[in-house]
């Protein structure tokens, strides 16, 4: 039974650390204490978010002890993995607001009547300047720049603030406060993570093991899925937007995603892989049952079905989504002859960034309005003229002219 659980619960792990350390731990012969951290920077969990997240659902269902760490705390002072600056620190009143549904949009994978939830500010926020410089104490600032991005930041003259130091002790201070038996996270994670077992060490608890899952690339298909990027699905898109996004990921990597993402099976990716490679998968058919998957995962049986149909209303058939949000476009976007450059309809609309940002949407064949191609760069129309009407950026944004 025990080699079976290890089977399972290491299936799919970038990296387990210390090797052989899971096994030992399964050994103890009692429900393991399996910590996960997120820190609220900004309202939405991803689907990034849930490739941790299944994992740690899967030790659960091994009978062990799920423990979710929201950080309302570390969440202010910023994570500095993979930061090439210093991030700008979040006020409690932000965090606050941004972790006000991480609980119920990890409960769409977890189950959270059987897991143990905090808020790291439990512990971190009443610490003493006394606690504090016991928990500085662990590392040493040449611990610290071995981490790959400290190190290039220090190496190019780019500043490090002194409170990204305190970030990793702060996370593995966690670990001491729930006596982390394994704690999880991507592998961007892994510095902080191993720190963790630094800081357990030094407060005289057992080390955790740490277990990295691979991160998901996001839709652009090169860097890891993430809000600040705007290459990621949020939990809480909408069915039509996070089916629209589904199908707009590579080819190449509709196997990768249904591993790490979907329960369509463990041998799926072999098979998908293979078909995609001899022709006998087509890539649209595919990625079309793991949109449906999903959205059904995360909007309820039946969702991912409507939300195709709406898919092929849209591009196939070049009908509309069922719901357009209507906007009110701002008075200055008309001069004073009463008319409106279509550039700055669209930024008026919020569909685009610039004036700039619009003309080359434009020019590449992106915006239609009523369904047909806007060609002309230059085009003017009045309010009336405009009145009513959807115009459309892309694959999936739309705007009703109030």
């Amino acid at each position: 039974m025990a080699s079976d659980d290890l089977a399972l619960l290491s299936s799919g792990a970038a990296e387990i650390v210390p090797e052989g350390g899971l096994e030992e731990k399964l050994a103890l012969g009692r429900p393991l204490r399996v910590k996960f951290g997120v820190d609220p920077s900004r309202p939405d969990l991803t689907l990034g978010h849930t490739v941790v997240l299944r994992k740690l659902r899967q030790f659960q269902d091994a009978g062990h002890v799920a423990v979710l760490i929201i950080g309302d705390f570390t969440a202010r002072i910023g994570d500095p993995s993979g930061s090439s600056e210093t991030r700008p620190m979040l006020s409690a009143e932000e965090v606050k607001e941004n972790a006000r549904t991480y609980f119920d949009q990890a409960g769409a994978v977890l189950d959270l009547d059987r897991a143990e939830v905090h808020g790291n500010a439990e512990w971190s926020e009443p610490m003493t300047m006394e606690g504090l410089l016991r928990l500085a104490s662990v590392a040493t600032v040449a611990q610290m720049l071995e981490r790959e991005d400290f190190r290039a930041r220090y190496e190019g003259g780019r500043p490090i603030a002194v409170v990204e130091f305190l970030y990793p002790l702060f996370q593995g201070y966690d670990s001491v406060a729930v006596r982390a038996d394994v704690e999880l996270g991507g592998t961007d994670q892994t510095f902080n993570l191993l720190v963790g077992r630094e800081v357990q060490r030094a407060y005289g608890q057992e080390p955790q093991v740490v277990l990295t899952m691979p991160l998901l690339e996001g839709l652009d298909g090169v860097r890891k899925m993430s809000k600040s990027l705007d290459n990621y699905v949020a939990l809480t898109d909408p069915p039509e937007e996070m089916f629209g996004k589904l199908m707009s990921i590579p080819d190449d990597l509709i196997a990768r995603y249904e591993l790490l993402t979907t329960d369509l099976g463990s041998e799926d990716p072999a098979r998908v892989a293979s078909g995609l490679a001899d022709g006998s998968i087509h890539p649209n058919d595919e990625k079309r049952r793991m949109a449906r998957s999903l959205v059904d995962r995360y909007h309820g049986e039946g969702a991912g079905a409507a939300a195709e149909a709406s898919f092929d209303r849209v591009f196939k058939e070049r009908g509309l989504p069922d719901a357009v949000a209507e906007v009110a476009l701002p008075q200055d976007v008309f001069g004073d002859r009463g008319t409106a450059w279509i550039a700055k309809v669209l930024v008026g609309a919020g569909l685009a960034s610039s004036n700039g940002d619009a003309r080359r949407a434009i020019e590449q064949g992106g915006v239609r309005l009523d369904g047909e191609r806007i060609t002309d760069p230059q085009l003017e129309l009045t309010h009336e003229q405009l009145r009513g009407r959807v115009l459309q950026r892309g694959s999936r944004s739309f705007a009703r002219i109030a």
